[in-house]
């Protein structure tokens, strides 16, 4: 089978690159900006044209799209996450090479949920920020492009490779700082959120799976089990081994990923789970400023219904958070 993936360098992409690399009956291309790329190619910028040439020189019978922007203006995440999906839809229309198109889709798409609730497909999506609002408009052109394709709605990926300035990954950096400085006190901000993280090995093992099966529409892929990310930072700490105090903080004034306040006592370290969202998105006081602990766009719940994929892919998560969570720390740690 001839795979043409898009997005190879990128967090998702890096695993599902290396699950259907381990698959002997899959013979693959990887399409991205970067040097290291099988074939270079801007979704963004270039042209249908273009990419339906080399998809008729190529002829894939899977192209799965892993790329996409996750920070960034409004217009920036257009680009990357809408525009670009528009791009493959319009090549693949036009090629003689038939391919099924797995299209890398997120929970940000559904926007808040009811806390308690699990959200299953048939939701109607409320994205509540440009992210999410980017990705649904990518989702609804694949799913109207006529062509036979599957949306893998993504939850909260986690594990190796979590990026620095992503909410878990400040977690790991403000624990890891306050264990390098001794510091028997972490002061931690916007705890309150829950939700579905599901390790990033298996979503790449949710990509195979749809890449072979027959399933079209959207399918969610989570955990199942929304967790507060302060019983996240808890089971960190004892993955991390760290024996101070976890203390939460609500209402910080400035918001970031590690504050140090030094005192006659010591350094104390605030961190901030989130980061603020742009202006176009909120105009919050001076005098009540606003934290956004988890800069998703949606709210204090989330939690998927992954019925779905265990039914039309044979998919269920197998890694648990404990697990992934040691490997975000074992990155952190060593990171000098």
């Amino acid at each position: 089978m001839r795979v043409l993936l898009i997005g190879a360098n990128g967090y998702i992409g890096r695993f599902v690159a290396d699950r259907l690399l381990a698959d002997p009956a899959v013979q693959l291309t990887a399409l991205g900006r970067g040097d290291d790329a099988d074939v270079r190619f801007d979704l963004a910028t270039g042209s249908p044209g273009a990419l339906t040439r080399f998809l008729d020189a190529v002829h894939p019978g899977v192209v799965i799209n892993c790329a996409g922007a996750t920070r960034g203006g409004a217009r920036e995440l257009t680009r990357h996450n809408t525009v670009a999906v528009a791009t493959i839809c319009e090549a693949l229309r036009r090629s003689g090479c038939g391919a099924r198109l797995v299209q890398i889709g997120c929970g940000s798409e559904y926007g808040p949920s009811q806390p308690g609730s699990s959200t299953a497909e048939d939701a109607v999506p409320r994205p509540g920020g440009p992210y999410g609002v980017s990705k649904l408009a990518a989702t609804e052109l694949v799913l109207g492009s006529g062509l036979d394709a599957v949306v893998l709605r993504v939850f909260s990926p986690v594990g190796p490779g979590t990026p620095a300035g992503s909410p878990l990954g400040r977690l790991a950096e403000a624990m890891r700082r306050a264990m390098q400085s001794g510091d028997g006190e972490l002061k931690l901000g916007g705890l309150g959120a829950q939700r579905d993280f599901v390790d990033v090995r298996d979503v790449a093992r949710a990509v195979h799976a749809a890449s072979l099966s027959a399933a079209q529409g959207v399918i969610n892929i989570g955990s199942g089990r929304a967790v507060r990310l302060r019983d996240a930072a808890g089971l960190l700490a004892r993955v991390a081994g760290y024996g101070g105090a976890l203390n939460e903080l609500d209402g910080l004034p400035h918001p970031g990923p590690v504050h140090a306040t030094h005192t006659a006592h010591g350094t104390h370290l605030r961190a901030t789970i989130g980061h603020p969202r742009a202006e176009t998105d909120h105009h919050p006081t001076a005098a009540s400023p606003a934290v956004f602990p988890y800069p998703d766009g949606c709210g204090a719940w989330q939690q998927a219904d992954v019925r779905t994929a265990r039914d039309r892919l044979g998919w269920r998560p197998r890694i648990n958070l404990e697990e992934s969570l040691a490997d975000i720390w074992m990155e952190a740690a060593c990171r000098i």
